[in-house]
């Protein structure tokens, strides 16, 4: 009996083994998958790219309608005065800047009316929204910029990222099709100091665009992205206003949302910015990207569940432990090197022609690491609905609704954002 008992958990222990060493396997299969959706689309990225060049160069000053650019503010940022600099440098006939802030002796506000005292052919305007009427506040400031803005076409944009000279010129060139109601751009992470930092700014650039680009050639793009989101004012009003955003926690992705739901194209832009990483310490930066996570998994749960199907390196590791107790280290080794390298291979692809990152090589090697990162934070997103922002705990209900914490949220009853 006493055989018969240690060879019954012997069977049980290597059939748990072997389910382990398939469960490592389908993994592979799906990111591996996954890999290749990506480099098409990285392909199709590089065509666009190439064809809006020479579009921009045969039709140079043929539509550039006035712009209306929004710069929410929220306290002073390392560098912030030389990444809003950046967008009084532009190369572009006529736009203004507003900016906005709760009060008026905020540190960023400050630091904006340094920056436009430099800039005095710039129009700029100023807004303050004093206490927040909705629970995310950014929505209350887009509101006022909405209403005191001149021009027709939106371009929001966020406090921590710097652009190009053609920033405005290239993310207004697709309306020139009045199909298009909304556009957004990838972004690549930037970070100088910190492993954490230089981590979070490799999950920006090959993981969130990955992800961008192959949700873009699979079913086209139904949001936006919070470091650009540029709309027509027409499409903003359609959809209910910036008012209808106030409730949600990802309003970048609710605006593009409910813009495509009305049936106008959102498009990707091939313009990329650069997003500043302003997390450099291992507990912030770990809370940023958790919220992210969490963010997504409430905005789109579908999306977010199949996205763990999408990681490559812990899937890598388990087929090894797995191989490793069935006595095929060989095998082992070479799977996970296998989930290795396709990660390299993903980082250089999307780092290299997409995004063009200027530390391609720092990023290939730090990017399976991310990976194996990334798939944590996404267990994480499952462990509670709370979030921390700016200093306050809220909780998450579905749709992406933002909730104060001590509110007893009955979801049955809350709206849900089109899939």
């Amino acid at each position: 009996m006493r055989a018969s008992g240690r060879d019954g958990g012997r069977v049980h222990s290597i059939s748990m083994i072997k389910l382990l060493f398939g469960l490592g396997l389908f993994g592979l299969f799906t990111s591996s998958i996954f890999t290749g959706i990506v480099l098409a689309s990285v392909l199709r990225f590089v065509r666009c790219r190439r064809a809006a060049k020479r579009s921009s160069l045969s039709t140079v000053g043929s539509f550039c309608p006035p712009v209306s650019l929004f710069k929410p503010l929220h306290g002073a940022e390392p560098n912030l005065e030389e990444h809003l600099a950046t967008f009084f440098e532009q190369d572009y006939p006529e736009y203004e800047i507003l900016f906005g802030a709760r009060v008026a002796t905020d540190e960023g506000l400050l630091a904006a009316a340094r920056v436009a005292a430099r800039y005095p052919h710039v129009r700029v305007k100023y807004v303050l929204t004093g206490e927040p009427w909705h629970i995310n506040a950014k929505v209350c400031t887009l509101e006022l910029m909405e209403k005191a803005a001149a021009h027709g076409i939106f371009i929001i944009s966020d406090s921590d990222v710097r652009v190009a000279r053609n920033y405005i010129r290239e993310v207004v060139a697709p309306f020139a099709d009045t199909k298009v109601g909304a556009v957004t751009c990838p972004y690549r992470g930037v970070a100088d100091k910190g492993l954490w930092a230089k981590l979070e700014a490799a999950g920006m650039s090959v993981e969130m665009t990955a992800g961008v680009l192959a949700a873009d050639l699979m079913e086209g793009m139904q949001f936006t992205l919070g470091p650009t989101m540029a709309a027509r004012c027409e499409c903003v009003r359609e959809v209910g206003g910036f008012t209808h955003l106030g409730p949600y926690c990802a309003d970048d992705f609710v605006l593009g949302n409910a813009i495509a739901a009305k049936g106008h194209t959102v498009v990707l832009s091939t313009h990329v910015i650069d997003h500043v990483i302003l997390n450099s310490d291992f507990v912030d930066s770990q809370k940023h990207q958790v919220r992210w996570m969490k963010s997504t998994r409430f905005s789109r749960p579908k999306g977010h569940f199949g996205t763990s199907l999408t990681f490559s390196v812990p899937f890598g590791l388990l087929a090894c432990i797995a191989a490793m107790a069935m006595h095929h280290p060989v095998l082992g080794v070479a799977l996970l090197a296998y989930s290795v390298t396709s990660r390299v291979v993903l980082a250089l692809a999307v780092g290299r022609a997409v995004v063009e990152d200027r530390h391609l090589l720092r990023m290939a090697v730090l990017y399976p690491l991310r990976d194996l990162l990334g798939f944590c934070y996404w267990l994480a997103s499952y462990g509670s609905r709370e979030i921390v922002w700016r200093n306050q705990v809220y909780r998450l209900a579905e749709g992406g609704l933002m909730l104060p914490h001590d509110h007893a949220a009955d979801e049955s009853e809350q709206p849900v954002v089109p899939a």
